[in-house]
């Protein structure tokens, strides 16, 4: 029974999660992250381009940029350190 109330939960989620609400949660966390110079306007998203990555939630402020790779579930996969460093290489 618990495992499908947890599967019923999952499909939930993926179902009814947007782009919009993962691109607000992320740019949330990035306002918190980059100091008092980020703004709103300075992320976006982007497709994934690669496997289990939804959206890449790109953030950039003079010269750093910080990514957010999401899976289908809203989940945070990854954060390389390398992106969030002036000239960090594209992904």
């Amino acid at each position: 029974m618990a495992l499908a109330v947890w599967g019923f939960r999952l499909g939930w989620i993926a179902a009814t999660i947007t782009e919009t609400d993962v691109i607000t949660t992320y740019t949330q966390r990035y306002l918190s992250e980059a100091g008092a110079a980020a703004r709103l306007t300075d992320c976006a998203g982007v497709p994934g381009s690669r496997d289990g990555v939804w959206i890449i939630v790109r953030c950039q402020q003079d010269g750093q940029r910080f990514d957010y790779p999401v899976d289908r579930f809203g989940r945070l996969l990854a954060v390389p350190e390398d992106t969030r460093r002036p000239g960090a290489p594209e992904t």
